[in-house]
C-alpha cells in the first residue's frame, strides 16, 4: 500500500519567500558592511530565516535599518527571478555568481538571480521579490569569533509581528493611562501624561 505525499502549498510558498530573502539579505550585508561578508550558514523555515556571516562587530541600529531598507527596496521593485538550471560552473563564476565557501559543486550548476544578487543555489524561491511583502530583522548575535547571526522574517510573519507589536503598544498605553496618578507621583510624567525630562 502506497502513501500519498501531499505538498502544503501555503507552507512551501512561505519557505520560498524566506529562502529568497536570504539571497537579498546576503547582497544587502555586502553592500552595507563590505565585501568581506561571506555566508557561513543558513536555515530557512516557513516562519523565519537565519543567516550566518563573517563580520567583526555587532550591527548597530543604523546598519540594521540600512540592510532592511536595502532588502525592502528590492521587494518594492518587484524583481523577477532569473533562473538558469544548466550552466557550466566556470561560466557562472566568471559572470559573478557567488557560492558557499568550501562547498563542492559539479561541473554544471544552477544559478538564481534577483537583480544584482546572483548565486549558485539549488533551493526553492519566489518567482518575484514582491511576493515577500516585507522583510524585518528580529534578532542578531554572535555565534563564534568573527561570525554573526541574523534572524529575520517575511510575508505573514511580518504581518503577525506588526500586529503583535501594535497590541503590546495598546496594552502599555492602557496601563499607563490607568496608572497615570501613580506615575505622576514618581515625577516621571506631567499632568497630561507626557514624560518629564530627567
Amino acid at each position: 500500500m502506497y502513501k500519498r505525499q501531499v505538498v502544503d502549498n501555503k507552507n512551501r510558498f512561505k519557505i520560498q519567500c524566506n529562502h529568497t530573502a536570504t539571497h537579498l539579505l546576503h547582497h544587502a550585508l555586502q553592500q552595507v558592511l563590505g565585501d568581506h561578508v561571506e555566508q557561513k550558514g543558513s536555515r530557512v523555515s516557513s516562519e523565519s530565516l537565519r543567516f550566518d556571516f563573517s563580520h567583526f562587530s555587532k550591527l548597530d541600529g543604523n546598519d540594521i535599518l540600512k540592510v532592511e531598507n536595502f532588502v525592502n527596496s528590492r521587494i518594492e521593485n518587484s524583481i523577477e527571478l532569473e533562473e538558469n538550471r544548466n550552466i557550466p560552473l566556470k561560466e557562472a563564476l566568471d559572470k559573478g555568481a557567488t557560492g558557499l565557501f568550501g562547498e563542492k559543486y559539479g561541473d554544471v550548476v544552477r544559478t538564481i538571480k534577483f537583480g544584482n544578487s546572483y548565486e549558485l543555489c539549488g533551493g526553492t524561491h519566489a518567482s518575484n521579490t514582491s511576493e515577500l511583502w516585507q522583510f524585518k530583522i528580529i534578532n542578531q548575535g554572535a555565534i563564534a569569533s568573527g561570525i554573526r547571526r541574523v534572524e529575520a522574517i517575511t510575508y505573514d510573519s511580518v504581518k503577525n509581528y506588526y500586529n503583535s507589536t501594535i497590541q503590546e503598544y495598546k496594552q502599555i498605553k492602557k496601563y499607563r493611562k490607568s496608572n497615570l496618578g501613580q506615575v505622576q507621583k514618581l515625577g516621571l510624567v506631567d499632568k497630561n501624561g507626557r514624560p518629564l525630562d530627567g
